[in-house]
């Protein structure tokens, strides 16, 4: 399995692959029109989202204890994700492909309301955090694509199939359904 230095140098490649595409295929040098229309806002939701998914939400996060690149380029503040790492099993759940994200952007949501909240307790004052404006689909779109194929390719990486986890809880069920028979 690639180490997350390696990880990281195939999602930045693949980065890069797909900037040129995206850049050839908004500037096609014919007289039609472009075939893709990408605006500044969506190159830049789908490119934040993505060095996310990189760098700072892995699936490698599921490993409590483990020194994980993604663990560190959080900081002082990477003791966050070791409850994230206790709650799911290293390439179990949280390596699934479309929940496996989902938990820890459910995780972080969960981290952030918790840390606001201690600190609203522990100063009252404190203002409430500046509500956003609700995110267009033109954005929010790019920037699920982003995450999600981060962390894809990261799966892709560690050898883990689309069907991770669905293979062993079909056999399960069989097997069960066999004691019954």
């Amino acid at each position: 399995m690639p180490s997350g230095r390696v990880h990281n140098l195939i999602n930045i490649a693949a980065y890069a692959l797909l900037s040129a595409g995206a850049l050839y295929l908004t500037h096609v040098p014919t007289f039609q029109a472009a075939p893709l229309v990408i605006t500044p806002v969506q190159a830049a939701s789908f490119t934040l989202a993505y060095a996310a998914g990189t760098f700072l939400l892995s699936p490698d996060l599921d490993l409590a204890e483990g020194k994980v690149d993604s663990k560190r380029h959080w900081g002082v503040l990477g003791f966050l994700w070791v409850p994230y790492g206790l709650l799911f099993s290293h390439r179990g759940f949280s390596h699934t492909w479309l929940l496996g994200p989902l938990t820890r952007l459910v995780y972080l949501a969960l981290m952030v309301l918790l840390v606001w909240g201690l600190l609203h307790l522990l100063v009252p004052q404190l203002p409430l955090p500046w509500l956003p404006q609700p995110l267009s689909l033109k954005v929010l779109l790019p920037a699920l694509i982003g995450y999600y194929l981060s962390q894809w390719l990261h799966l892709i990486a560690d050898g883990v199939r689309p069907d991770h986890g669905l293979r062993r809880g079909h056999r399960k069920v069989r097997s069960g359904l066999r004691k019954f028979r």
